[in-house]
């Protein structure tokens, strides 16, 4: 991209932090309450984004499926923020985004509740820019993909069952809502059309069970699979009445399309009982329908999905082919099916195999299993689909409540604990750790700090008990969450969220250790310092030495105010591990850098440091050399006043470090602290047959050293000097006492 192409930085950042914002609101709005504080927080951060970004004008922002867009001209893509970001809005059939002005709360929680409608809903009811339209919030103006140009495009000539028009979306409706549905002629009609097309009946069924999931988003595999059979009954119904010579090739249709459904959706279909007074009966037709080529795929796709055979598994398949016969030729196929996938690829593949293909071929639980018991359990599905259309007890609300997700994600945390906490195998506290950090990494995501703090905190106690078992692992597991992607998008919102957050997030950082260095790093090599690159700083320098090998990378950015961040780091920390890091910034030529690495050497209490700085001043030379000592005494810091004394004491200060022990006297001065004293008194003191010019110098810069300083210890050392030094010393006492 040419730089002409490039949006200008404060317009990148401002973006990429509203892509940011947005992410996060939309994020916690599917995972929480709208009146949950979470979701306030992030509705705030989102305001402020957009009022950074807009600054009370208007502004728009394109939407492609890879980025999005100021004026025809992209943001960075590379930015994963901006890439998921226009990856949502697109989602969501989005072009384009207009703020105009301030947007009040309001105007975000209304577009927050439009971006998290389900696909089918928003483009029922005309898709976002027709519901925005309703919602009376002139602060944003949302552009939409125009449905029926791409309808148009897509569809030209399709088959009529296959449009998904408003009669579609009402077959749909009615089906998946459980109630008794009654369809009008030219319903029953497209229904009778769609029976006849095995790919538009997987869509029908599709469609309908899509609704059927938890608030987590996983599949209810009972109420999909009650639902699947009411579609299907409703289409072998209707052909029975309208086409009655048409029902085998129906019921070999729906097998056709069942392969297209999740296995376990399927399994649970064929095992549900059948109402004895059906004139049709949907089961026994579906499962006489499945020849062995349609078990053979219906039976592989559940195996590579499990990764094994299970009891339940091999009812199915003993139901659907109770032959012997049948269910060995089923097995060849089977394996032959699985051969082609990485499950059937893997090495150990032929051992599980085995015990795959002794299960299924030779099961058999009539030992085991009562008829009573077993007509119980095939009877399960059936009554779920009776239960779904009963009176709701009172008591569902407040059942409800306890499975929402706040409730369902405190569970799951401290299931976790207590399995890690109670484990006594080894590899299986492994997998447990594993678990506990891929739940951190959600929780951070998600903005639930407190859940993840207790997640952590278990991590961390079995980490540093001696003893315990899976100790190795859950020290992996928090190395892994601090260089984790999620650790990174929290460590870029600390400047935005409030103090009781940041605390809650600046302990976790602390529990799981300077790995997560990595995530923070980003935040201080800034240009101007603000609440985030602070929050950073404090946090890495609270980790103390170990936090010097991570700094490194600063050190070696390009960026002169990179550098500059890392030497000031590695001076608060101050350990003499420092000074190889800093010693190349010495050489640096811009002035900047020179100085923040001499500053923070001055603060290293090590000879090194002291020999790093003399090398340098050495070197250096008129405004050089005063740069280096101004960058030193710049903070007036006592600390500098060892390195100091040890640059005088392996001087020469009567022969070619001369100039150098007199900057050092200045900068003693400067200091103006009384540990300079011992040092000064020594210099005065000095002695030589023929010292000359350079030796009374030196006197004179030392006394005036102290005088400058002052105070009890100062003034005790010039008068000692002036009553047992020699008589030069004596002499320039005298004068600068007048």
């Amino acid at each position: 991209m040419s730089q002409a192409s490039q949006l200008s930085p404060e317009l990148a950042r401002g973006l990429l932090q509203l892509a940011r914002a947005l992410l996060a609101a939309a994020r916690n709005w599917t995972l929480y309450p709208p009146e949950h504080p979470t979701v306030a927080a992030s509705v705030s951060r989102l305001s402020d984004a957009i009022r950074q970004s807009t600054l009370g004008a208007i502004f728009s922002i394109g939407i492609t499926p890879e980025t999005l867009m100021v004026e025809s001209t992209p943001a960075d893509a590379s930015q994963s923020s901006i890439a998921e970001a226009a990856a949502l809005l697109h989602d969501r059939d989005l072009l384009r985004i207009t703020f105009i002005g301030d947007v009040p709360p309001d105007a975000v929680h209304a577009l927050l509740r439009v971006l998290s409608l389900e696909p089918a809903e928003r483009r029922r009811r005309g898709g976002p820019a027709v519901i925005w339209a309703a919602e009376s919030q002139p602060s944003l103006v949302l552009e939409q993909i125009d449905y029926q140009k791409v309808l148009a495009r897509d569809e030209g000539d399709v088959p009529e069952p296959a449009k998904r028009d408003q009669l579609w979306q009402s077959i749909v409706t009615s089906i998946a809502g459980g109630q008794t549905a009654v369809f009008d002629e030219l319903s029953q009609q497209r229904l009778l059309a769609i029976a006849g097309s095995p790919s538009d009946i997987g869509a029908l069924a599709a469609a309908v069970v899509a609704p059927k999931c938890a608030m987590d988003g996983s599949p209810m595999i009972t109420s999909q699979a009650a639902t699947v059979l009411a579609a299907y009954r409703h289409l072998a119904g209707i052909v029975s009445v309208m086409s009655p010579d048409r029902v085998p090739e129906v019921m070999g249709n729906l097998a056709t399309a069942s392969l297209q459904l999740d296995p376990h959706v399927v399994m649970q279909v064929l095992q549900t009982e059948e109402d004895p007074k059906s004139a049709l009966s949907i089961v026994k037709g579906l499962g006489a329908a499945f020849d062995d080529a349609k078990v053979a795929q219906l039976l592989a796709t559940a195996l590579a999905l499990e990764g094994q055979a299970s009891d339940r598994l091999a009812t199915i398949f003993n139901t659907i082919a109770p032959d012997e016969d049948r269910r060995r030729r089923v097995m060849t196929l089977t394996r032959s099916l699985l051969s082609e996938t990485d499950f059937g690829k893997a090495g150990q593949f032929q051992t599980l195999w085995s015990s795959m293909e002794e299960l299924l071929v030779s099961y058999n639980d009539k030992p085991f299993v009562s008829e009573t018991y077993r007509a119980a359990l095939d009877g399960v599905g059936g009554r779920a689909e009776r239960m779904a259309v009963a009176d709701l007890p009172p008591e569902i609300t407040e059942w409800l409540a306890s499975l929402g997700q706040e409730n369902v994600r405190g569970l799951s945390v401290q299931l976790l604990i207590d399995l890690l906490t109670i484990e006594e195998d080894g590899t299986r506290a492994t997998e447990i750790a594993r678990d506990m950090e891929a739940l951190s990494e959600d929780l951070l995501m998600a903005g639930a700090y407190d859940d993840t703090q207790q997640v952590t905190q278990a991590l961390a106690a079995r980490a540093t008990a001696k003893t315990a078992i899976g100790r190795d692992a859950c020290r992996q597991a928090l190395d892994q969450l601090g260089e984790s992607i999620a650790m990174r998008e929290t460590a870029s919102i600390i400047g935005d969220i409030d103090e009781d957050a940041w605390k809650t997030v600046r302990s976790i950082i602390a529990i799981v250790g300077p790995s997560s260095i990595e995530a923070l790093r980003p935040m201080v090599g800034v240009e101007n310092e603000g609440v985030a690159s602070t929050r950073a700083s404090e946090t890495i320098v609270g980790f103390g030495k170990p936090a010097i090998s991570r700094l490194a990378p600063l050190i070696g950015d390009s960026r002169w105010f990179v550098q500059r961040a890392g030497a000031t780091l590695l001076g608060i920390i101050g350990s003499a591990d420092v000074v190889p890091l800093l010693q190349p910034l010495l050489r640096k030529s811009d002035p900047r850098v020179t100085q923040a690495a001499v500053a923070a050497l001055g603060k290293v209490d090590d000879p090194s440091a002291a020999r790093a700085i003399q090398t340098v001043l050495r070197a250096a030379t008129g405004s050089t050399r005063r740069a280096v000592v101004d960058a030193l005494v710049v903070d007036r810091d006592p600390r500098v006043v060892p390195m100091l004394a040890r640059i005088v004491a392996e001087s020469e200060p009567l022969g070619s470090d001369h100039d150098v022990v007199l900057e050092t006297i200045g900068a003693l001065a400067i200091v103006g602290s009384d540990q300079a004293v011992p040092t000064l008194a020594g210099l005065a003191r000095l002695r030589r047959w023929f010292g000359g010019k350079k030796l009374r110098t030196i006197k004179e810069k030392s006394v005036d050293a102290m005088v400058t300083i002052g105070g009890e210890k100062a003034a005790a050392a010039l008068d000692d000097a002036a009553k047992t030094g020699d008589r030069g010393l004596k002499k320039i006492v005298a004068a600068k006492r007048r």
